[in-house]
């Protein structure tokens, strides 16, 4: 029996406006938004808008949106922040260590010899996170 899916999550939250975010990215399948808890500059969550908990219980159709916007969001990224690589994420239920019960996937940009922060629960300067999301919009105009 699954778990079933909680409307007050935080990204349902977000998704329905209730909650503010910083945007980079959205259409009629995901919102792409900067985490508060960056493990490193230009951290990006993909969440898409069906109300799912994660990848075990998300239908084809929702995944098969969800990919070509991880990629498009991963190039943006990697190419706004001149990174030397690009980190996807995804994690499925607590002991894999889901936090959040709505599907997302963590884009985090990579540099040569530098680790991860670790997920701290520190938030971000909020003036921080308006200005990497304003580099990552920019990519997304320049490579379309």
């Amino acid at each position: 029996m699954s778990t079933p899916y909680d409307t007050q999550n935080i990204f349902a939250k977000i998704l329905r406006g209730e909650v503010p975010a910083q945007k980079v990215f959205e259409d009629d399948y995901v919102m792409a938004i900067m985490d508060v808890m960056p493990q490193g500059p230009g951290h990006t969550l993909l969440i898409p808008k069906a109300p799912v908990r994660n990848i075990l219980d998300a239908d084809e159709e929702t995944l098969r949106q969800l990919l070509p916007r991880v990629q498009k969001i991963a190039r943006a990224v990697k190419s706004a922040f001149n990174a030397d690589g690009v980190t996807v994420l995804q994690f499925n239920e607590e002991a894999g260590g889901q936090s959040v019960f709505h599907l997302h996937i963590h884009v985090i940009p990579r540099f040569e010899g530098k680790s991860l922060k670790p997920h701290s629960g520190k938030m971000e300067d909020p003036q921080a996170l308006k200005d990497a999301a304003e580099k990552i919009r920019a990519a997304l105009a320049d490579s379309e």
